[in-house]
């Protein structure tokens, strides 16, 4: 199910206790999952899934990091995980990954 995200949206997993927020949204629709499970908004269950008893896909069970920033390839999605869980954030299908620290100017 594709859906327009916007910043500072909540999102959770129907699969396991994974919660992010939306830093950077797409211009477009998407679909982003956790588990292969499309996630909902907080409060809300995603349409067409069950809030609970939702299938995870075991290839996608990877797992998420509290406080790690989650981007994708093209750097068109970023979110924030303020919950961890065992689920494999995918924007599209496409595994989303933990972003880089940027490196801090050298001081002299």
């Amino acid at each position: 199910m594709a859906v327009k995200f916007r910043a500072g949206q909540q999102l959770v997993s129907a699969v396991d206790s994974t919660a992010v927020i939306v830093i950077r949204a797409p211009a477009g629709e998407c679909t982003l999952t956790c588990g292969g499970v499309p996630m909902s908004v907080a409060g809300q269950p995603a349409t067409g899934q069950p809030a609970t008893g939702a299938a995870p896909d075991p290839s996608l069970m990877g797992g998420t990091q509290i406080g790690k920033r989650y981007v994708d390839e093209a750097d068109t999605i970023q979110v924030l995980c303020t919950k961890a869980g065992d689920g494999t954030l995918a924007l599209d299908g496409e595994p989303l990954v933990v972003q880089a620290a940027k490196p801090l100017p050298a001081s002299d």
